[in-house]
């Protein structure tokens, strides 16, 4: 089911201002990356802080609280779904997070805004996992996104990847390896590891509280 279009959505949008980056193409090929329209994140933060992206933010609170609990390193939280980042915007813009800006675009084309080797890590959190094996070309781990990552990280760049889906988890862990990637600090059950500086996600709350456990991983390149 679709979600129904936001009342006052763009109005809304235009009133985030720069707080919504736009990662919008006129040409629909993912396979072409020859326009790329490169964004100046020491313009738009003001400063040349290392960048910490999140793909797939949904409604902002992880990117809101990271953001706040390291006000010196910049914040980009992506999300393809305007009725969705202009709630997470307008939240972060009353919370006053100056190191925290939302782009509105899809993850097949962030390379085409976010130069080469300028990203220090990256969030997957609870992505969709899209459990038909005939989508698996979507999930976010799969790898020609794991590529696109790639090239955007810094040398020995990172990903945090969680998720509640064993099977996701169990193909994400195939992917990276077969991306020539490595893995470290795999958990099973995140919330019984002993793992220190956790940030619950909305969704990570809600399958915590039904008794599932929660899956994470590190990943670097190499």
């Amino acid at each position: 089911m679709r979600m129904r279009r936001k009342k006052n959505l763009e109005a809304r949008l235009e009133a985030c201002g720069d707080y919504i980056l736009y990662l919008d193409r006129d040409e629909k090929n993912f396979q072409d990356k020859s326009n790329k329209q490169l964004i100046d994140f020491e313009k738009i933060f003001g400063n040349s802080n290392s960048l910490v992206l999140e793909i797939g933010c949904g409604k902002g609170q992880f990117a809101r609280e990271i953001a706040k609990r390291n006000p010196d390193k910049n914040f980009l939280a992506v999300e393809k779904s305007s009725n969705v980042i202009v709630d997470a915007a307008q939240m972060a813009i009353d919370e006053g997070i100056p190191n925290l800006r939302f782009a509105r675009g899809e993850a097949e084309y962030l390379d085409c805004f976010i130069p080469e080797k300028s990203v220090e890590c990256i969030y997957l959190n609870f992505s969709c996992p899209y459990p038909k094996n005939t989508y698996a070309r979507h999930r976010l781990t799969y790898r020609a996104f794991l590529e696109i990552y790639r090239r955007i990280l810094v040398d020995s760049g990172e990903i945090y990847q969680k998720t509640d889906n064993m099977h996701f988890f169990e193909f994400s862990l195939e992917e990276f390896s077969a991306a020539n990637y490595g893995l470290k600090n795999i958990s099973l059950d995140l919330h019984n590891s002993g793992f220190e500086g956790n940030i619950v996600t909305e969704y990570e709350k809600k399958f915590s509280d039904m008794g599932m456990p929660i899956y994470r991983l590190e990943a670097f390149v190499k």
